[in-house]
């Protein structure tokens, strides 16, 4: 957990790309996220104390890739329902900012050109940023 922590805190960014499992995240990154994630380095509170985020300085990008389409996502509500769990319930609740947040859906319909053309934009964008702040 430290180590992991460790490297997060080295990065300019965190980027999380992986496959939409069950209308989420797949459980072995959410296992990673709440054993990272905690009380202390991401945010800290206690019971006679505010609560602080503390990751305020980490931009997020992350590319959910899924094999449902946009009218699945719509007509049932997962896209707000994954955004407000990932992003705001677990980034924005310690402070860090997403910058990124795609759903690269219908990924065995052929779209996986436009989904590799899509992380790579993203990919792009931060090193620009990069080679701009250096």
């Amino acid at each position: 957990m430290l180590a992991e922590q460790a490297r997060i805190d080295r990065a300019d960014a965190l980027v999380l790309a992986f496959p939409i499992y069950w209308w989420s995240l797949p459980g072995l990154l959410k296992g990673w996220i709440d054993r990272v994630f905690v009380n202390g380095w991401a945010i800290e509170y206690g019971p006679d104390t505010p609560m602080v985020k503390k990751l305020g300085h980490l931009p997020v990008h992350l590319l959910a890739l899924g094999a449902a389409d946009d009218d699945a996502f719509d007509r049932h509500g997962y896209a707000k329902a994954m955004r407000t769990q990932i992003d705001y319930g677990i980034f924005d609740y310690c402070g860090a900012k997403v910058v990124t947040s795609a759903l690269l859906l219908d990924s065995e319909s052929g779209g996986a050109q436009a989904h590799l053309q899509k992380a790579w934009a993203v990919g792009q964008g931060l090193f620009q940023a990069e080679m701009l702040a250096g």
